[in-house]
């Protein structure tokens, strides 16, 4: 296998391999707080709540009716 092939194999690997990566979210809230996510928040239909990571990485529970709206971050 020749050096260009394999930068070829090795860019295509790396695309699959982001390809499966997160994508972040901007969670707005009524009283327009926004938190930007790591993914695409989760919602419990027991307890009616959102569950999500910031990007910081601290876990954040908001009751789905403080939520304005969900979309995808930039």
């Amino acid at each position: 296998m020749n050096v260009k092939n394999l930068g070829l194999l090795l860019a295509t690997l790396s695309a699959l391999a982001l390809a499966g990566c997160a994508s972040p979210t901007v969670v707005t809230l009524q009283n327009g707080t926004q938190y930007l996510t790591r993914d695409q928040p989760k919602t419990k239909s027991a307890d009616g709540f959102y569950e999500f990571q910031d990007i910081s990485g601290k876990t954040i529970r908001v009751k789905a009716d403080d939520v304005a709206t969900v979309r995808p971050g930039k």
